[in-house]
């Protein structure tokens, strides 16, 4: 299904587009999942939908993020992303960042923050020099969720 800014005027399309991210991520979790989200959105169109398939494919490789990526560079036919923006509901991690970066993704917008896992934390960034990135988007909401998750766990 394509999602368009148009369809939600309400809200910005960081917001509109993290909210896609979100139904991902509940998606996750109800498959016993941690429960991150992605999508990548490419010409006001979303392009991939993935979610974290680490447990089901008993795979710490099959993140949202990478998931998210090979599922665009099938979609556009090449691997390079350039043009792309990934929407992902926790801060990528850094093995999930070296992918962005080698993918040349365009822009990443994430949700909440992971001080202790996030690619953030490192100096310099391992991303793209060209690859913006914007932190916060529906921080609560994003982060809320992984608490929840952890918390029915422990």
């Amino acid at each position: 299904m394509i999602f368009k800014f148009d369809e939600d005027p309400g809200v910005s399309t960081d917001e509109f587009y993290m909210k896609q991210a979100l139904k991902e991520a509940y998606l996750a979790m109800e498959a016993d999942e941690v429960p991150v989200g992605a999508i990548v959105v490419c010409r006001n169109r979303v392009i991939a939908r993935a979610h974290n398939l680490t447990e089901r494919l008993n795979d710490v490789t099959a993140h949202a993020e990478m998931q998210a990526i090979t599922a665009a560079a099938n979609f556009l036919n090449g691997k390079y992303l350039d043009e792309c923006t990934l929407y992902v509901t926790l801060e990528p991690c850094v093995m999930c960042s070296g992918a962005l970066h080698w993918a040349q993704i365009g822009r990443i917008v994430f949700g909440a923050f992971d001080p202790k896992r996030g690619f953030m934390r490192l100096i310099p960034s391992p991303l793209h020099p060209k690859t913006e990135f914007v932190g916060g988007i529906l921080e609560n909401e994003c982060g809320q969720l992984i608490k929840d998750f952890f918390k029915q766990k422990r």
